[in-house]
């Protein structure tokens, strides 16, 4: 019997790391993402309507919307609009869980960065 499935708003914040000691809210992430009653991403609801898995990626710079992709070898990743220069890939993410509480690694242009989920909000 395959998990039940539903779309939750997920925030992410930075992590405690060197030059955030004390991690960082305006570096965060807004998620539309499908999950499983295990808080993991689920694949099958995520192909069946990955238009509406959207991401906003949110610095001092201002808010950046982005879609999330599933690629090859179960690879979760950010694309971002044509012009914005960059993707962000998620380490992991297949494994992950969005649950408040829990952390999660992203690959930005600029090095890794972790980030811990602060809130989940049911759709």
């Amino acid at each position: 019997m395959r998990p039940r499935t539903a779309f939750k708003l997920i925030r992410l914040e930075l992590a405690r790391e060197p030059g955030h000691p004390e991690g960082d809210p305006g570096h965060a992430y807004r998620m539309l993402l499908p999950l499983n009653e295990n808080g993991q991403i689920d694949p099958v609801a995520w192909k069946a309507d990955p238009a509406r898995c959207r991401v906003a990626r949110i610095d001092p710079e201002g808010e950046q919307i982005g879609q999330l992709v599933h690629g090859p070898g179960g690879r979760w990743s950010v694309d971002y609009p044509t012009g914005q220069g960059h993707s962000d890939v998620g380490f992991r993410f297949e494994d992950e869980r969005f649950i408040p509480g829990e952390y999660v690694t992203i690959k930005r242009d600029d090095g890794e960065h972790t980030y811990r989920v602060v809130s989940q909000q049911s759709l």
